[in-house]
């Protein structure tokens, strides 16, 4: 089984939404761990992913190419199906880098007997990595709409996050081209990307992994 590591970094700040907020505080809260470190789901990841895919396939008119089609479906599963063909790959969560979480959950986890100053409660070590941005709607008169103030936290622009690409099988050449250049095309993530939020650059191993996989994708695209 092969294991790939996709990373990406964000360039504007983004929310990845659990779906609930906090009374008082916001209106949308972002995924969080125990520890207070922000992360995406694995299971959001794989959505983006395979979206970004359908659409860089769509627009270089390959969707229905057959090489293609076998090479997106073997990664992801067959379109529509409802069984377990899910595909080879499997997509872990997004966190924060491994020595990074490792130092920051070290200062999080307290012994209540041997509680030091320099320790963090989840609720501080969230604060530290993110901000609560408010907007409200406005009217025809460009007035605030009433009622329309909300809250969102987001997770600071910078920040980096890495998750695991997991192989059942060995992917086929044209398949980690086709992830690679999915992955130079991906661009957007979380609450609002369809409107210019959560700004990112993803790659997946290395710089020279990708350049190599690239330069097969561009060779497999010319030769149809």
């Amino acid at each position: 089984m092969e294991t790939l590591k996709l990373e990406f970094e964000l360039l504007s700040a983004a929310t990845f939404g659990r779906g609930d907020g906090l009374a008082g505080l916001v209106d949308r809260e972002v995924e969080h761990d125990r520890y207070g470190l922000p992360f995406l789901r694995g299971r959001a990841l794989r959505g983006l992913l395979a979206e970004e895919m359908e659409g860089l396939l769509y627009s270089l008119g390959l969707k229905d190419v057959p090489k293609w089609k076998e090479s997106r479906n073997r990664l992801l599963g067959v379109e529509g199906r409802f069984t377990n063909e899910t595909g080879i790959m499997r997509v872990g969560d997004a966190c924060l880098p491994p020595m990074m979480r490792h130092l920051l959950i070290a200062s999080v986890e307290l012994d209540e007997k041997k509680r030091g100053k320099d320790k963090f409660a989840p609720e501080q070590m969230l604060e530290s990595l993110t901000a609560i941005r408010r907007q409200t709607a406005m009217s025809e008169r460009g007035a605030p709409e009433a009622s329309s103030l909300r809250a969102m936290r987001v997770v600071l622009r910078g920040t980096i996050f890495q998750a695991e690409l997991l192989f059942d099988c060995q992917p086929e050449p044209i398949d980690k081209s086709l992830l690679a250049a999915t992955a130079l095309a991906w661009r957007r993530a979380g609450t609002g990307r369809n409107r210019g939020r959560g700004k990112l650059r993803a790659w997946i191993e290395n710089e020279d992994w990708m350049l190599e996989q690239f330069k097969l994708f561009q060779e497999e695209v010319k030769a149809k």
